[in-house]
């Protein structure tokens, strides 16, 4: 598996990611098999967030962390903040709302510290834009806990590109990822300039839901017009449709990191296979024409 840096002065990630936000129902033992099946076939770097499972994805996944310590020297983890759920875990909710204040970072890395059995995280990212957010607080925390080696890099989620070009504007060290939407289904992230930006600051951007959700390729009920043409190109280059949605995100010059958000081992060693897969540049486009019905310009 590729490994490289997700910005100049960043850390170097698995070039595909493995994301727990579907772990909640797993017991210590599967998440124990879907850890080591990432890292056996090179995923090395797992997506957490605060809020995954109810608030108990990080625990579980500490869990096994905690019976075997060595697995934290191989692996990468990287975790959000910044949105609060209506929970009965945390009763004092009275409405989904975001937190980015600088008590609610430095609290909530401290409770995924906690969880995830870990002294520090390679990567927080806040979750999504707060209107209410106080930049200069943002900053401020992001200092604090790097200073005192808690985080090692720090980046957000679903920002627009002004709004990532607002926070670096503040922020003392780089943010080094855009976690966003971004599939060949949802590829919005490439034209509308959230990308461009990205690579203007030299950072590649981490792509959740990579696979469109699955539903445009299923046998459940996906779009024939769209299964077709892909199906019949997937078995061109012999590999899985998922794979070559893979490819596709992985052919762009940005450097997209792909975040595999499964439970199936199997699933993870297929996604793995990605890496290998050289797409076309014609085939890139095909692939585009097929979900918009029509060629770019």
């Amino acid at each position: 598996m590729e490994r490289k840096r997700i910005h100049p002065d960043g850390p170097e990630f698995s070039r595909l990611i493995t994301g727990v936000w579907r772990w909640k129902e797993l017991s210590t033992s599967a998440i124990e098999r879907l850890i080591h099946q990432s890292v056996d076939a090179g995923i090395t770097t797992f997506d957490h967030a605060d809020i995954y499972g109810d608030y108990s994805c990080e625990e579980q996944f500490g869990a096994v962390l905690k019976g075997d310590p060595s697995v934290r020297k191989k692996i990468q983890l990287v975790t959000k903040c910044g949105i609060k759920l209506l929970s009965g875990k945390r009763p004092q909710h009275r409405v989904k709302h975001y937190d980015t204040s600088r008590e609610h970072i430095v609290a909530s890395v401290e409770q995924s510290l906690k969880n995830l059995n870990t002294d520090y995280l390679d990567l927080l990212l806040l979750h999504r834009p707060d209107p209410l957010m106080h930049t200069e607080e943002v900053a401020e925390a992001f200092g604090l806990l790097k200073q005192n080696g808690k985080v090692l890099h720090f980046g957000v989620s679903n920002f627009t590109s002004t709004q990532f070009d607002m926070l670096q504007s503040y922020v003392h060290d780089p943010l080094v990822t855009n976690q966003v939407e971004l599939s060949l289904f949802q590829h919005q992230a490439l034209f509308d300039g959230t990308v461009d930006t990205l690579m203007k600051h030299r950072v590649s951007s981490m792509a959740w839901s990579p696979l469109g959700g699955g539903k445009f390729f299923s046998s459940s009920g996906g779009d024939d017009a769209v299964n077709i043409p892909l199906e019949k190109m997937a078995s061109q280059y012999k590999c899985s449709v998922s794979q070559l949605l893979l490819a596709w995100l992985l052919r762009h010059p940005s450097g997209i990191f792909p975040i595999l958000g499964t439970t199936n081992p199997d699933r993870i060693a297929e996604g793995a296979g990605a890496i290998n897969i050289e797409l076309d540049r014609q085939d890139w486009f095909e692939m585009l024409k097929v979900v918009t019905g029509h060629d770019v310009a």
